[in-house]
């Protein structure tokens, strides 16, 4: 087990990851931004060390930074959580080079699934279904004119090097076509530095289903079962759920079988997602992998009892997998909640400083935050607060137990994303589990007719 290891984020999934080692027994080293000064994470940590202004490429992207506090402190690992350097297949290499371990996958499985056209081809040749779409970049307006052609209409432009929903639009017709390659190249430029894009098919009313899935340095690789994540805006998920509701035991087998054989074919190591779309036919498709833990995670963890921070500690000093997860269970369901600091109706995001935090308790709840009553939530990161997770015998339980936890988390002071929760969980389409990735565009629409 490694000695100290440096938690290379911010906010709930470094407070996660800390408390993952002080069970482990492994010394902390937290990183700051000047905005971060007084977050728990820095209270808690066995040594703290700002590495720069609030900015987050002056801080926290802030890769000599980051590795400068690591050789201050003297660390075995860097955990590098979700965001920031998380898929940084130049921080896992300057790391390495550093002899410093990178608590993750290799390099080169984070270049080449972090490269979405290049991860689709990887896939495809793995056995996994891929939709259709161009061969890899899409290099000008006249490549863009012929894939068109090839797939037809509607179809997606995708930035190859990012995620999010930035760097993506959807295409309807042949005359919104140069238009939309070519602010998707400059959304792609400005939010990944490369104004690389791909071209695929358009899945109408699809739902967002991802596999988690495990791996060792030995080859060996298992899944931990899906996580619904259709209810989104804008590309960005705001509620996830496991298992799905939507899928059967045949299914879930066949589908993780092909993951796990994927994986292993890439060799790949530690804790990953592997995210598909499912059409209305029932038919899957790859999209993408994100070769790192999930904001979404806790869902996994409650239902399958696998602490999967600790697990991709373990890992990456070197155990086997057998020796860390065991047999795997699946019990009940769980169900997140992403609370943003955002207004409800607009999502503007509320930045300011907390004046009351109640969080909400009792059997199943589960909240993993940062957030307290007169922290404040700075006006430069991600808007997340927190994190609430409901877990029951059935998908019924879990809805119930969040409906009295919504109805008990107090936040004043700034505006969340509470309200919201409460109108989706209450909705009768949300209750029998009919929805897709459009769920939220119909839903002020209904909530108005009412």
């Amino acid at each position: 087990m490694f000695r100290k290891i440096l938690i290379a984020n911010r906010g709930e999934i470094a407070l996660r990851i800390l408390s993952a080692c002080k069970e482990l027994g492994v010394k902390t080293v937290a990183v700051y931004s000047e905005a971060d000064r007084n977050s728990l994470h820095v209270r808690f940590a066995d040594e703290a060390i700002c590495i720069g202004p609030p900015r987050s490429s002056d801080s926290y992207l802030n890769i000599p930074q980051v590795i400068s506090a690591a050789e201050i402190a003297n660390v075995d690992a860097i955990h590098p959580g979700y965001g920031f350097l998380s898929e940084n297949a130049n921080f896992a290499e300057v790391c390495e080079a550093s002899h410093i371990t990178f608590i993750g996958p290799s390099p080169d499985v984070i270049r080449m699934m972090g490269e979405k056209d290049r991860a689709r081809a990887e896939m495809g040749r793995a056995g996994l279904p891929i939709i259709p779409g161009s061969p890899g970049v899409v290099a000008d307006e006249a490549m863009a004119k012929e894939v068109a052609a090839q797939i037809n209409f509607p179809l997606m432009i995708k930035a190859a090097e990012g995620g999010g929903g930035r760097g993506m639009r959807m295409v309807r017709s042949k005359r919104e076509l140069i238009r939309a390659f070519q602010t998707a190249r400059t959304e792609a430029e400005q939010a990944f530095g490369s104004p690389n894009v791909y071209m695929e098919k358009l899945i109408e009313h699809p739902r967002h289903i991802e596999f988690q899935v495990l791996g060792d340095r030995y080859g060996n690789v298992i899944h931990l079962g899906e996580r619904e994540c259709s209810i989104q805006r804008r590309h960005q998920k705001v509620l996830e759920e496991s298992p799905s509701s939507t899928l059967d035991p045949g299914d879930r087998r066949n589908i993780g079988e092909k993951v796990v054989e994927a994986l292993r074919s890439v060799r790949y190591s530690s804790a990953g997602t592997v995210e598909f779309l499912r059409d209305v036919t029932g038919e899957f498709y790859f999209i993408e992998m994100n070769a790192r833990i999930q904001v979404e995670h806790p869902v996994t963890e409650m239902v399958t009892g696998v602490d999967l921070v600790k697990s991709q500690i373990r890992l990456a000093a070197g155990a086997r997998l057998e020796e860390v997860v065991g047999s795997v269970e699946f019990r009940g369901h769980a169900i997140e909640c992403r609370i943003n600091a955002e207004d409800p109706e607009t999502f503007v995001p509320s930045a300011g400083r907390i004046t009351t935090f109640r969080v909400p308790g009792g059997p199943g709840i589960r909240v993993d935050t940062a957030a307290h009553a007169d922290a404040v939530i700075p006006p430069y990161y991600d808007s997340l607060v927190a994190k609430l997770i409901a877990h029951g015998r059935d998908r019924s339980e879990a809805i119930a137990r969040l409906h009295g936890a919504l109805d008990g988390f107090i936040v004043e002071g700034i505006k969340t994303t509470i309200p919201l929760h409460k109108r989706i969980i209450a909705d009768p389409d949300f209750v029998a589990g009919k929805f897709d990735t459009h769920f939220l565009e119909r839903l002020p629409a209904a909530a108005a007719a009412k």
